[in-house]
């Protein structure tokens, strides 16, 4: 922990110095925009930082308890970005037999000693009235609400629970503010690039968070972790956690890789970074492709007996069945309360419409130029069911228009 600590602090200075003065994508020049945006973010940032480690120090000394954890069969939700990762977690997380971070935790209380000090506040704020509650309540919906058609949020949601690698920068989120960073790239190519050392303590501090988790909300509980960006990681995952079950979700690179593209553009653009930059672009691109690959290996050869691959048609038209499927095959119970709330979910999957839409030809892509560059990365899924594969309208890519 103390090495991992070191390292963090000593990768932070690096890689905001690099935010200041590097130019982000290796061709375009520092704008005095992102230096103004950098030098509010990186202290506020450091603070956060600063104060998950100290959760976790007082987690060493008055709550040890829970390396003695054990993380039992954890479910890990897998795929590529914007392929119904989201909404399955959504609907898996109502499962009272698992349990599963969610957002204020996420960000806010990686460590044991945040949450009983949070979950305290909470209890003090009810008994004066929930002005705390309110206040944030009316923040929460500001902020969060243009995230709405990318990725719907709140603080009380469930999350990805990547960001509980933010204290040692290995959250591939970081990538919007921090392009310039080779770390943060080899995270997303991670069982391939990430150096053996680096791999394995990265790997264990993950597993310390899962345990503080589950000291948290109860050590009978099984774990639900959903992420697609540790599709980059699922192979690791599984030698990780040797009796882990995975579900993974996949959709056809050509809705994938615009969607994908469209959906960091805020983000990259609030850095100062320019989201149009080619380099970065093939950047992303060549990671998606990698994805693509990992997750065949884990389904086809690393941990077939304990992988279950559905696509995005597939959890549209028949939620309930999916998951039940994937439950029966990867030796998870349905009890009775969750197939009914399944029942329920199933139908609002079948009528959802993305209000996410994008232009192929401003994010300088084409429909035929995806299919071929991921020709040799997408085969169907051996064990992804009978369901017919994903429809692509035509029409709409030649207008190079499309959504989600």
């Amino acid at each position: 922990m103390l090495r991992l600590f070191a390292t963090s602090t000593a990768r932070l200075f690096g890689i905001g110095a690099g935010a200041l003065f590097r130019s982000p994508d290796g061709v375009s020049r520092v704008r005095p925009r992102r230096v103004l945006v950098m030098l509010g973010f990186l202290p506020l940032f450091a603070l956060v930082q600063g104060i998950h480690w100290l959760g976790f120090l007082l987690d060493e000394i008055f709550f040890r308890g829970y390396r003695r954890v054990q993380i039992r069969e954890p479910l890990f939700v897998l795929g590529v970005p914007r392929s119904g990762t989201t909404n399955l977690h959504a609907v898996l997380a109502r499962d009272p037999q698992l349990t599963t971070f969610s957002t204020w935790e996420c960000l806010f209380a990686p460590s044991v000693s945040q949450r009983l000090f949070w979950r305290a506040l909470g209890r003090l704020d009810a008994k004066l009235g929930a002005p705390l509650r309110r206040l944030l309540g009316v923040a929460e919906r500001r902020f969060f609400a243009s995230l709405d058609d990318v990725h719907a949020m709140s603080l009380s949601s469930p999350e990805e629970d990547y960001f509980a690698l933010m204290p040692v920068l290995s959250c591939f989120i970081l990538v919007l503010p921090f392009p310039q960073a080779a770390h943060l790239w080899h995270m997303g190519s991670f069982d391939r690039d990430m150096p053996a050392a680096e791999r394995q303590a990265l790997l264990a501090f993950y597993a310390d968070a899962l345990r503080r988790h589950l000291y948290v909300h109860g050590p009978d509980k099984r774990l639900l972790s959903k992420n697609a960006a540790f599709a980059s990681m699922a192979n690791s995952l599984a030698t990780q956690f040797p009796d882990a079950r995975f579900l993974v979700c996949l959709r056809d690179p050509v809705q994938t890789v615009p969607s994908q593209l469209s959906s960091i553009r805020a983000g990259l653009s609030f850095f100062g970074v320019p989201s149009t930059s080619a380099p970065l672009r093939e950047r992303f691109i060549e990671q998606l492709a990698f994805y693509y690959r990992n997750l065949h290996t884990l389904a086809e050869s690393q941990a077939p007996a304990r992988t279950v691959t559905k696509t995005l048609p597939q959890l549209k038209a028949d939620l309930a069945g999916a998951v039940r499927d994937a439950y029966a095959r990867l030796g998870i119970p349905l009890r009775a309360d969750f197939a009914a709330t399944l029942d329920a979910a199933a139908a609002t999957a079948r009528s959802y419409r993305s209000g996410h839409r994008y232009d192929l030809a401003e994010l300088g892509l084409d429909a035929a130029m995806i299919a071929r560059r991921f020709a040799d990365t997408y085969p169907k899924p051996a064990n992804a069911g009978t369901a017919k594969t994903e429809h692509t309208d035509t029409a709409a890519q030649a207008a190079g228009l499309s959504r989600c």
